[in-house]
């Protein structure tokens, strides 16, 4: 659902492909396309990237300022004596998706300046279009940003669930059930360039989602992922949805836009 409201809502000045009724198909399909690699079949790749689902933002903070580079961030981690897959790599996956994403925009706006075909670059544009979703989708869930992501941890004196239930009831069932595109949609913000840097606006968008862990577990006490649940968890959950989907429409936007400055001059640091 995230992935298609930001493609349907794309400012009409981006590309007439990125708007089309097949790109929205496309990237609607590739949405989950990063947890169909978390499969016992393929171990490897299942290990590798399950990490950059979430991340653990107290955890990651207390070790300093967050790093915009991964092995930076990485080696801060293994210093203290901590291991990244415990703590989390979503901000940094997300970063460099949205880094392939406008190098491909880049990509395209060559080759049509060249009189030249775009269709690969652009089956590659909405490819990562699609795999940048997933991540945004997931940083919009408060469960994906902090140590309670399924089940309160520490401390818990207004009695929060402490089973593993909470993170799939929430996210699955419930909104497939009840939680409907033009509900979303009612919710998005008007579409914008993302000012400054991309890895601290993503960090800032991953703070204001945690600021709603503790209404996650207050709604689930009172039975607001429960069937029909409420009108205050459905605004509530429609809500967290809308904001993945305006921070990735956005977000594709920004890459547009950005593809068109000048690569900056200077040799690749190998």
């Amino acid at each position: 659902m995230i992935n298609k409201l930001a493609i349907s809502n794309l400012p009409a000045d981006m590309p007439a492909f990125l708007r089309s009724q097949a790109a929205i198909d496309e990237v609607e399909y590739l949405g989950p396309e990063p947890d169909r690699w978390r499969s016992r079949a393929e171990p490897e790749l299942s290990a590798a990237q399950a990490p950059e689902h979430f991340i653990n933002l107290d955890a990651a903070e207390a070790l300093g300022p967050l790093p915009h580079k991964r092995l930076d961030f990485e080696a801060e981690v293994f210093a203290h004596g901590q291991r990244p897959e415990i703590i989390g790599l979503q901000p940094w996956e997300t970063d460099e998706v949205w880094e392939r994403l406008k190098a491909a925009m880049r990509q395209y706006r060559f080759l049509l300046a060249a009189g030249q075909d775009t269709k690969p670059v652009e089956d590659a544009i909405l490819f990562y279009s699609g795999w940048l979703g997933h991540y945004v989708g997931d940083g919009s869930q408060p469960l994906h940003v902090a140590v309670s992501y399924n089940g309160w941890v520490g401390p818990n004196p207004n009695g929060y669930t402490t089973s593993h239930q909470i993170h799939h009831v929430f996210e699955g069932p419930f909104v497939a059930a009840n939680i409907h595109a033009p509900d979303v949609q009612a919710k998005m913000t008007p579409a914008k360039v993302i000012d400054g840097d991309m890895f601290d606006a993503y960090v800032a968008y991953l703070h204001h989602a945690g600021t709603y862990l503790e209404k996650v577990y207050q709604l689930e006490k009172a039975g607001g992922f429960v069937g029909a649940g409420s009108q205050e968890s459905r605004d509530f959950t429609a809500a967290r949805l809308a904001d993945g989907a305006s921070m990735l429409r956005d977000m594709i936007y920004t890459a547009w836009v950005d593809s068109a400055q000048p690569v900056p001059e200077g040799r690749p640091a190998f």
